[in-house]
């Protein structure tokens, strides 16, 4: 073979790679994954929102791959756990936001721990919402950086170093750096956006993961005064007079609402457009992947783009949003992709551009975009999609769906509930899920309605959901460990309540112990604090009166797996600690 047939084919080779959008230099290209908290698939000028201002975004939408018909869980722990594991969130042991189940196992490999095969270093920033204590931690789970708040939003009882600031909780917040509090300054999407490009800064000559995950436009709407400023006498409801698609009934708070999550949209925006900037800055954009989405549909009525339903809804208004991706070096430039995607695909998608293996002995749900981006013929359009949504645990028929190909069975109905009590739509045709055709199509009915009982019966006896991540106490990974509302169970919708049943699921070393207890509100009379461990119960007489904290030292606890039950019992109450720090002494 001469020289210039030589040359021919390495020209052939490097143009073929081109229009694969990867070359040899960007094998382990750099990943940013950015997620909003809360913004619903009509939160972007790009989706039709003629009020709210995301100019940066747009434009990233409108010059790279955009999948149109892409899905989520309902709410946002479980689809955290699906994008961060590519499997169903009740395979990871995640199957609440609170109630003890936003916890996911520690035995779980997340995208940080499987792209440590390639010697990737990950830094994740915002919202984890997947358990605040070892083992299950973002320090636990593969990331050598980690700037987080607790629990699944700001400010919540969760969250209890920012509980008691209030309605000022996103600003100046005590956050969790690696395990440990720190404060810090200014409204908290620019403090995450920072930390994350001090990361990527720090990180640039090799590979990075970087998962940025905005607690905006979650609640409590908070927002930096310029931001409100732009919308303040604005009209949420105002420019859809030509607009045939079905438009929700606001009250003024909703409008209020919306005014404010605009805001808070418009600095996410900002903050995106400074991440971007960095990148070019840092000559690293070419050969970075960047990915665009949103954890669910809006928590508040607004402007959806005409779909049914919002967060916390199996229609397509809780779980279809955003999501926009831009390759290393990719020469096909914008494209619209309209197969049924999921978060269950990020995943498996990200093992193929990173060119790393899947997760051994793990049953991933997802499958590679990449064969779509890259116009591979591939046939998923019967592939089916399983949503549901109750607290605590799934409830057969009840909020739940399965979506295959153009049809979605939708129940919300008994677990013995004949066919008609279920809901069948053609969203091809119907996309907003206004006409349910289950009267005429009985037999297609039963068979999604047999295929999602198999979804069912197979997700809700994997071993994680049964056998749920204890939170381990007396280990050298983190000590003290306080432990923290939303990830108490006990009573159904245990809160802020003072009055209520609550335990802990832990794994405790033996050793000897500091126990300290904190209270919502002073405990006004004298009473008796109990700690319950199985079979063993300390107590101790509290005489103390108008004190929030009271502590117990030097308590010997033998080695446990079980429920730590601790109650303030005082004239016939039984009050419920707002936390418990644990400190093993030896």
């Amino acid at each position: 073979m001469n020289l210039k047939t030589n040359k021919t084919l390495l020209i052939l080779l490097l143009l073929l790679s081109s229009a694969f959008g990867f070359s040899q230099s960007n094998t382990h290209p750099n990943v940013i994954l950015i997620i909003t908290d809360d913004q619903g698939y009509g939160d972007l000028g790009i989706t039709g929102n003629p009020h709210v201002k995301t100019p940066v975004i747009d434009k990233f939408a409108s010059e790279n791959i955009r999948f149109n018909k892409f899905y989520v869980s309902p709410v946002c722990a479980p689809t955290r756990s699906s994008l961060m594991t590519g499997r169903y969130s009740l395979r990871t042991g995640v199957r609440d936001t609170y109630n003890g189940g936003a916890t996911m196992a520690g035995n779980e490999v997340t995208i940080a721990e499987m792209l440590k095969q390639a010697n990737y270093t990950s830094g994740a920033f915002g919202k984890w919402h997947l358990g605040d204590n070892f083992p299950s931690r973002p320090n636990d789970q593969g990331f050598d950086e980690s700037v987080i708040h607790l629990a699944g939003g700001m400010g919540q009882v969760g969250d209890f170093t920012n509980y008691f600031k209030f309605d000022k909780s996103y600003f100046d917040p005590v956050l969790w750096h690696n395990g440990q509090t720190e404060q810090y300054q200014g409204y908290c999407s620019d403090i995450f956006t920072d930390q994350a490009i001090q990361f990527i800064e720090k990180n640039k000559q090799h590979p990075f993961f970087c998962y940025l995950a905005f607690n905006a436009p979650h609640t409590p709407l908070q927002v930096p005064e310029k931001y409100y400023e732009m919308y303040k006498d604005i009209d949420p409801t105002s420019g859809f007079e030509a607009d045939n698609r079905p438009f929700p009934e606001m009250t003024e708070k909703d409008k209020e609402d919306a005014r404010k999550v605009y805001a808070m949209v418009t600095n996410i925006d900002d903050n995106v457009g400074k991440l971007l900037k960095k990148l070019d800055e840092l000559n690293v954009a070419e050969n970075t992947v960047v990915v665009f989405m949103t954890d669910n549909g809006p928590q508040q009525r607004r402007y959806v783009a005409g779909m049914r339903g919002k967060k916390g809804t199996v229609y397509r208004g809780g779980v279809r949003v955003p999501f926009f991706i831009r390759l290393p070096g990719a020469a096909h430039g914008s494209k619209s992709i309209e197969t049924t995607t999921a978060h269950i695909d990020i995943l498996p998608t990200l093992a193929d551009i990173c060119k790393v293996d899947l997760p051994k002995d793990k049953k991933i749900d997802g499958k590679s975009l990449l064969p779509l981006i890259l116009d591979k013929k591939i046939d998923w359009a019967n592939r089916p999609l399983f949503f549901y949504w109750t607290r605590r645990y799934p409830e057969l028929y009840y909020g739940m769906a399965l979506q295959k190909g153009k049809f979605k069975l939708v129940g919300h109905t008994d677990y013995n509930a004949n066919i008609e009590a279920f809901e069948l739509f053609d969203i091809e045709t119907d996309g907003f899920e206004q006409n349910n055709i289950v009267q005429n199509n009985k037999d297609l009915a039963k068979e999604l309605k047999s295929e999602l009982e198999k979804f069912y019966y197979e997700l809700i006896g994997s071993e994680n959901l049964n056998n749920s991540q204890a939170i381990w106490v007396g280990n050298k990974n983190e000590n003290p460990v306080v432990l923290n509302r939303n990830d108490a169970g006990g009573d159904r919708g245990i809160w802020s309540q003072e009055e209520i049943y609550g335990k802990w699921d832990v794994s405790i070393e033996e050793g000897t112990y500091n126990a300290k207890f904190k209270f919502i509100k002073p405990l006004e009379t004298a009473g008796r604090m109990y700690l319950e461990m199985g079979s063993v119960i300390n107590q101790i007489q509290n005489h103390t009166t108008n004190t929030d904290i009271i502590e117990m030292k030097n308590i010997h606890l033998n080695k446990m797996d079980g429920e730590l039950i601790p109650f303030y019992s005082t004239g016939g109450k039984r009050i419920f600690p707002f936390w418990v720090e644990l400190e093993k002494l030896d």
